[in-house]
């Protein structure tokens, strides 16, 4: 797993913690449709409602990609649902 270094200068002109910082970036790489909502939420380090909760807090619609419905099926798989 690779670890994201988020320099203290940054993190200071930021007026972010770590955390914070980790999930505007999450919630900017979703926006820009380049992760999914699950991909995005595990960058964020957040459960997948968290997430969104976060998304809807700053008025980023949800995307429902095809990877997402193949996601969430391949989930209810696993569960045996």
């Amino acid at each position: 797993m690779m670890t994201l270094n988020i320099s203290d200068q940054i993190l200071q002109a930021s007026g972010l913690t770590e955390e914070e910082l980790t999930v505007e970036i999450a919630v900017a790489l979703y926006q820009r449709e380049i992760l999914s909502l699950g991909k995005a939420a595990a960058f964020a380090n957040m459960h997948r409602m968290i997430f969104q909760a976060a998304l809807a807090e700053r008025k980023v619609p949800i995307n429902y990609s095809v990877e997402d419905l193949e996601d969430d099926l391949a989930t209810l798989d696993k569960l045996g649902l």
